[in-house]
């Protein structure tokens, strides 16, 4: 175990909280001293509250002291997304068109579940403007960059977040996925990120984005997930989409392991063309899996129109929240994003609804493919990072983000838990992921598969530039 204690994961701290042998204070302020070192040059977070931090940690801090913790993390350093509301913190989304002068008095489920149950909010994370891309920079906060190499991007839409957990700025980071967010960045800089089945954990305002759109949990460890999982979906009566709650423990049979299991493995998605180290290094982690103790068999998965019916789905959710600015506003804004504005625009409703029954036939394929394999193994991004302050990587016919993620976004339209959890590097030294899918609603699966894996590969993190010390304070009286 790591003596940092920025770098510690949430089940560590809350161990060492139990026993008093470190305090939420000196754990919030080593991650405070993280982001001070190394966040100049990475750009992870669009706001940091040090005072209102020390303030909850300290509060924490007294609980422990007395045996009283406030809930299921109480005392763990988390980030969230600013896409996400936080009741006295601005949620600008990346965008100069949002005033920062406004009341700001209220919390999204996310940002609520986890000050219930005690997490020390160290502030709001990167995004590009309105979450509209799958690399991190914007506007209003310039380029995020991967740890593993400043040159070269973390992806997105929630690259800060993943950046945030990549280094030790916090351990617990709130994600939103609509089309690969989570998985994409979690890819890139070497994480594990889950995007749960659609429903699990609630979500408010409704995105524009509709039902394409997961909130979930981007950490260091996958037991870390597990347990975050668990907070994010308490229950939220502001979604009317969200799935009975349950108040489900992942944590128990998160080592059950996959011997049995029938998994199926699929090099690529419709033909798509993956990097040739990527693919070996994919092909090597399915294999791993068969050793575990599961039955792994190769297929062929193509799935008809994807990329038509997402686009439909998605630019009609971006001509949806562009509508609500002013033509002054809309100047201020990522020409990136204004192009997809009219491209929405143009969708009519019958191709509209045409690319919504599209959509349930693509759901009842793998409803049906899951009858015959529990689980899913793709790459999760067909290639490692590329140049930070670039939409696209540079290969021939690119014309869009779509082009360049299609592992990710198919299962945001079949709404299945996904995952992304790092299998090895490059010969460049960037990581690579692998993408576990499951059945609708089986996030515990996704789950015990994915720690079965890090059993046998623990997750390596970047190195960091400049290390954290321990900061004075100690154990907890």
């Amino acid at each position: 175990m790591t003596t940092d204690p920025a770098l510690l994961s949430a089940i560590e701290l809350l161990d060492l909280y139990r026993s008093r042998e470190l305090s939420p204070v000196e754990v919030t302020r080593a991650c405070l001293d993280r982001v001070a070192a190394i966040d100049a040059e990475l750009n992870a977070f669009a706001l940091v509250d040090g005072e209102a931090a020390l303030d909850a940690a300290r509060a924490s801090e007294a609980r422990w002291s007395k045996g009283e913790p406030l809930g299921l993390v109480d005392g763990v350093p988390a980030t969230i997304k600013d896409l996400i509301l936080t009741k006295g913190w601005p949620t600008l989304r990346g965008s100069k068109a949002i005033s920062p002068e406004q009341p700001w008095d209220e919390d999204a489920p996310a940002t609520a579940r986890l000050r219930e149950q005690g997490a020390i909010l160290l502030g709001k994370t990167t995004t590009p403007e309105l979450g509209h891309k799958g690399v991190t920079d914007s506007p209003l906060t310039g380029v995020t960059r991967n740890p593993w190499n400043p040159a070269m991007t973390p992806g997105g839409s929630s690259g800060g977040a993943a950046v945030a957990a990549a280094t030790g700025m916090g351990a617990l980071h709130v994600g939103t996925d609509g089309g690969g967010s989570i998985r994409i960045p979690a890819s890139f800089t070497g994480i594990f990120g889950l995007k749960p089945s659609f429903g699990r954990v609630p979500a408010y305002p409704s995105s524009p984005f509709g039902t394409v759109a997961h909130v979930g949990p981007m950490t260091r460890t996958v037991s870390d997930a597990a347990l975050m999982l668990r907070v994010l979906a308490g229950p939220d009566p502001r979604d009317w989409t969200a799935l009975p709650h349950s108040d489900k423990d992942y944590l128990p049979d998160l080592d059950a392991g996959v011997d049995g299991l029938r998994i199926a493995y699929a090099p690529t998605i419709n033909g798509a063309p993956v990097d040739p180290e990527v693919a070996a290094l994919v092909r090597r982690a399915a294999e791993d899996y068969e050793r575990l103790g599961a039955a792994v068999e190769e297929v062929s998965l193509e799935m008809q129109d994807v990329g038509r019916i997402f686009f439909a789905h998605w630019s009609v959710g971006a001509a949806t929240v562009m509508a609500g600015f002013t033509a002054e506003q809309k100047a201020m804004m990522d020409p990136h994003l204004r192009g997809f504005e009219d491209a929405g625009a143009a969708v009519g409703l019958l191709d509209y609804q045409r690319a919504v029954l599209a959509r349930g036939r693509l759901g009842v394929q793998m409803n049906l493919f899951h009858q015959r394999h529990d689980l899913l193994l793709t790459p999760t991004m067909p290639l490692a990072a590329f140049q930070a302050g670039l939409n696209q990587p540079s290969l021939p016919d690119e014309t869009g983000w779509i082009e360049w993620t299609p592992f990710s976004y198919p299962f945001n339209l079949t709404q299945q838990p996904a995952a992304s959890i790092p299998c090895g590097l490059t010969a460049a030294g960037l990581p690579v992921g692998l993408q576990i899918v499951g059945p609708m609603h089986k996030d515990d699966l996704v789950l015990r598969a994915a720690r079965a894996y890090e059993m046998r590969h623990p997750i390596v993190l970047p190195p960091l530039r400049a290390p954290c010390q321990a900061s004075s304070g100690g154990a907890m009286p």
